[in-house]
């Protein structure tokens, strides 16, 4: 029997469908615009992303035309790929600018992207996605939805250094752990 509070034997109120995801968008919006409150009702600062590692690649002098250079960035969990391309290349580094490294994850499952030098496309095995490096890694053709995390590099010292990530590797919430 209800006694008009909603305890019909239930634990509570009845929250109807449209409450909850209003509640849900108004909490959402809350923490994006003002930030999160503190106990004594003080706004707390969002907390900065840890910076991200510098891993030396290879010496500048050593990556020659057409190279094909793996490596891990930002952790041992993340494959990459640098590629020495013809021609100046958005984020590329180098004396021609055509230096440029992506993450080697395919952003659909994950799988590992390997370069087609005959084609100039990283293509992924499993499920044939197309990207091409001299374009930031954009996807061309297949069933991923994103580029390709391009990796920031950085030359220092005759080296070439990955120092950052331009998009979000394959199945992270974050680029650091």
């Amino acid at each position: 029997m209800s006694d008009g509070n909603g305890d019909d034997g239930s634990r509570g109120p009845r929250v109807s469908r449209r409450q909850m995801l209003s509640f849900g968008a108004a909490a959402s919006f809350a923490v994006g615009a003002g930030g999160v409150r503190g106990a004594n009702g003080q706004t707390l600062p969002a907390q900065p992303a840890p910076p991200m590692p510098e891993v030396e690649i290879a010496l500048l002098a050593g990556i020659e035309p057409g190279a094909e250079i793996i490596f891990e960035y930002p952790d041992s969990e993340s494959p990459a790929i640098l590629l020495r391309l013809d021609g100046p290349i958005e984020g590329g580094v180098g004396p021609d600018q055509g230096i440029v490294a992506y993450s080697k994850l395919c952003t659909h499952k994950g799988c590992p992207v390997n370069w087609n030098a005959e084609q100039e496309m990283l293509i992924c095995p499993c499920h044939w996605s197309s990207f091409d490096p001299a374009l930031k890694g954009r996807l061309i053709i297949g069933q991923a939805s994103q580029s390709l995390p391009q990796i920031t590099l950085r030359v220092s010292g005759g080296t070439v250094r990955a120092v950052g990530v331009d998009g979000l590797i394959y199945g992270r919430q974050t680029n650091t752990l």
